[in-house]
């Protein structure tokens, strides 16, 4: 993260790999993030984030640029939500936990893939002893990691967060629709734990375990071929 470089903890190299990364998942990851949630809303019978021009990868429909500011930064971020209205489902509880759950899912998944992508590259830069290519191959690693963070980060249960809305499923409506009540608080006090750096290790803690166990799964076929 550039919060790192500013203390002298990345050098050159590591900077611009991470800067590119991180514009990557700005405009890719956290628009499939929040399409994601669009999707399964939509599936699930709110026509709200498809009317309001969200069930789109355009990144300019979802970036919110603070939270963009602070995945440059810190490594963990946030987009623009999508509007979501629980009257529209039928089962409205259930459904909002799922169409929350849906955002962090799609971190893994993709945050899988990117290291598929990443072992690729690298397998390849060994054999055909091409240096360009594990400097490809670090893009994605980086984008892996921003990703799982981005998952692990928005299952906190404090709004605005997907994991307050997760909650919806578990906490009976009336301590749930309370906490809700504070969700413009809640944020503050995110964004000053996230400038303070209170989150930074615990969420690098978890991301960390939530990460080796994504690399284990997604390096296993390139272990098994190549030995």
């Amino acid at each position: 993260m550039l919060y790192d470089a500013i203390l002298g903890e990345l050098n050159f190299i590591e900077i611009i790999l991470y800067t590119i990364s991180s514009l990557l998942v700005i405009f890719l990851i956290l628009p499939v993030h929040e399409l994601a949630h669009a999707f399964v809303a939509t599936k699930l019978g709110d026509p709200t984030a498809r009317n309001m021009g969200r069930l789109t990868l355009n990144p300019f429909a979802h970036i919110d640029w603070i939270g963009a500011a602070a995945i440059m930064f810190f490594g963990f971020g946030w987009a623009n939500a999508v509007p979501v209205h629980m009257g529209y489902f039928k089962k409205p509880k259930r459904d909002m936990a799922i169409t929350a759950l849906a955002g962090p899912l799609s971190n893994i998944i993709l945050a899988f893939v990117s290291l598929i992508i990443c072992y690729v590259f690298l397998y390849i830069g060994f054999y055909c002893q091409v240096t360009f290519l594990y400097y490809v191959a670090d893009v994605f690693n980086y984008v892996a990691s921003i990703s799982t963070t981005l998952a692990v980060f928005n299952l906190i249960p404090l709004p605005p967060l997907d994991g307050s809305k997760i909650l919806a499923a578990i906490f009976p409506d009336r301590i749930y629709f309370k906490l809700m009540q504070y969700e413009r608080y809640c944020s503050l006090i995110l964004l000053i734990m996230m400038v303070t750096g209170v989150l930074d290790k615990p969420i690098r803690f978890l991301s960390g375990y939530v990460f080796y166990g994504i690399d284990v799964v997604a390096s296993l076929p390139f272990n098994l071929i190549f030995g």
